[in-house]
């Protein structure tokens, strides 16, 4: 139906006769001639339509924004003085000589050229919103992505296998979205949070290279940047350590941004130890641009006797510590007040300051509800160690070391963000050493890390059962303006080696049959020593965009309350359905008010 999208029509095609298939952008009428403005998703193309063709005049009289039309026509040049040069084809127009309507259009809820639009709308109203040419751009760079990707990997020698999305639910991870199962009533499937399992089983299988573009799915609260249906890139490969995988996923990063965004990485890209991240910036994804650390006080505060710094100081994985804002003396109280209920949603009590006036005037230069507290040697080394300097702010934490970590390091996000602080584009980092186990406080237990399939760096097994919070794993995260978008591990490929991290976890040995026997087996069978990583695809890519979230990358994404606007999902079903799964709703869920 068309010979040509609106970007190739340029001056080359000067007289010659073009068909094109396109949305009207806009309809103009300037007294006797109408423009119609063609859009399609390569770009936008000026048609006229004048008297002298006078069945096309009439169409395009009769044209609506948004109309699908077929407009065909000689190309001409403009007339000298009204070329738009911001566009491929805006040194010329189509002489319309047909112009055909294919599709009527109402008018829409929203335009399609302005922005601010409710995000609900837009969402009901998806098909529309991807009209939009920054949203185009999104799904054809993604599409770049995923391309380059798959070059990557096949020229590395990687296979891409798909794995099941029907499978079976585990103890680990997220909660899992299930499948009841029709053939074998009272029993489910899992969607896979990610195909770790099988992707090792494919390592033993003797697969050796593997990657996959796949959907994962986790029932999880949701964020800006995740969703409850995903995508990652997976891969795997046997006889490898760290330094392999890292050698694997590194080079393919910084060629895909060179490659789709001209942009050239770091190379090679910086290492930091989990501890060390956490000392310097109280999270495990630091964005390397903002220049705001912490400072470590705990030991200092062993020798006051205020009471918020010493109980924080003197208890078992306590911490006291402070973040320096160059210039932050000129927050108002407003602020800092705004700051205070903000590390609040983090646990934090409270959020202890000093504003440092003058360092030549000695307590009298400081202003602070907590200085009368302090003796002043220890003002003067609080003073030292964090570097402060006049019209500084130090913000403190003083609690658990969970506590204190995550109420700064999103301290210093916030901060850093509020007063444009971020310098340089692209940080990545490689964060290493991971600690192999957390313990969970509510459940009284250690869990995972990253997952129970990781291997440990210590080969005294022991320590997992003596000492499981001192067990390093061999897990590494690759972090880029302090967003994960990739993390991996080598994995335990010794049947024994598994029993015992399961046991560390608290699996016991009939669990970890009913629950993970074919990968037990599997590993008496000869498994190679392998490892691998996986990249979170929406995540990458809404970086690369410079999208605010990952909706704006994903085609039909869900709310942040895990629904589809657009095709009211998830809905209810007949009452035959649920029989035929042997399901009966429980009376009144349906009525429940936190029941959308």
């Amino acid at each position: 139906m068309r010979t040509h999208y609106c970007h190739e029509i340029n001056e080359t095609l000067v007289g010659a006769t073009v068909s094109i298939c396109a949305w009207v952008h806009r309809r103009r009428d300037h007294g006797g001639v109408i423009f119609l403005d063609l859009r399609d998703r390569e770009g936008l193309l000026q048609a006229v339509a004048d008297p002298d063709q006078s069945a096309a005049f009439t169409v395009a009289g009769e044209c609506r924004n948004e109309f699908v039309v077929r407009v065909s026509g000689e190309v001409a040049l403009r007339p000298a003085g009204t070329e738009n040069l911001h566009l491929p084809s805006g040194r010329v127009e189509l002489r319309a000589r047909k112009i055909e309507i294919l599709a009527h259009a109402e008018a829409l809820p929203f335009p399609l050229d302005e922005e601010g639009i409710a995000e609900n709308l837009r969402l009901k109203y998806r098909y529309l919103d991807l009209r939009r040419g920054k949203m185009l751009q999104n799904l054809r760079l993604r599409h770049q992505v995923t391309r380059y990707i798959r070059g990557h990997l096949d020229a590395a020698g990687f296979v891409d296998v798909e794995t099941p999305v029907l499978t079976r639910s585990t103890p680990e991870g997220a909660r899992d979205y299930l499948v009841p199962s029709r053939t074998q009533p009272g029993h489910f499937f899992a969607l896979p949070q990610s195909p770790q399992l099988f992707k090792q089983l494919l390592m033993v299988a003797g697969l050796d290279r593997y990657y996959q573009i796949t959907r994962c799915f986790r029932d999880e609260d949701l964020r800006a940047d995740r969703q409850p249906e995903f995508t990652q890139v997976d891969i795997e490969a046997s006889f490898v350590d760290e330094e392999a995988v890292m050698g694997i996923a590194e080079p393919m990063i910084r060629g895909l941004f060179s490659g789709v965004l001209g942009v050239d990485l770091p190379d090679p890209f910086p290492r930091m130890a989990y501890a060390e991240a956490m000392s310097r910036f109280g999270i495990d994804r630091p964005d390397l641009r903002n220049p705001l650390e912490l400072t470590e006080l705990t030991e200092i505060m062993r020798e006051v006797d205020f009471k918020v710094f010493r109980t924080a100081a003197d208890m078992p994985h306590g911490r006291v510590a402070c973040l320096r804002v160059p210039g932050g003396a000129a927050l108002s109280r407003a602020q800092i007040d705004a700051y205070t209920e903000f590390v609040a949603i983090y646990g934090a009590r409270g959020l202890a300051w000093i504003k440092i006036a003058s360092l030549e005037e000695g307590l009298s230069g400081l202003q602070s509800p907590i200085v009368k507290f302090l003796p002043e040697a220890v003002i003067r080394k609080i003073l030292q160690h964090s570097g402060a300097t006049a019209g500084d702010i130090l913000f403190f934490g003083a609690d658990r070391e969970k506590v204190v970590n995550e109420a700064l390091g999103n301290l210093r996000n916030r901060v850093a963000a509020d007063l444009n602080l971020l310098r340089g584009e692209w940080e990545p980092v490689w964060i290493t050493d991971f600690p192999m186990f957390e313990y969970d406080e509510r459940e009284n237990r250690w869990t995972s890390t990253h997952h129970p399939f990781t291997a440990p760096q210590n080969p005294d097994l022991e320590l997992l059962q003596t000492a499981p919070g001192k067990a390093l794993a061999r897990a590494y995260d690759l972090v880029l303006n302090g967003h994960e978008i990739g993390g991996g591990s080598i994995r335990i490929h010794q049947e024994h080696v598994q029993k015992k991290v399961f046991s560390a976890l608290g699996i016991r040995e009939a669990e970890a049959r009913d629950k993970f026997a074919f990968l037990l087996d599997a590993l008496r069978f000869g498994a190679p020593p392998h490892g691998g990583l996986a990249f979170g695809l929406d995540r990458l890519v809404m970086l690369m965009t410079g999208s605010e979230t990952i909706r704006d990358v994903i085609a039909f994404p869900k709310t942040q309350k895990a629904g589809c606007l657009l095709t009211e999902a998830p809905g209810q079903v007949a009452d035959r359905q649920l029989q035929e799964l042997g399901i009966r709703l429980r009376p009144g869920v349906l009525d429940d008010p936190q029941n959308p």
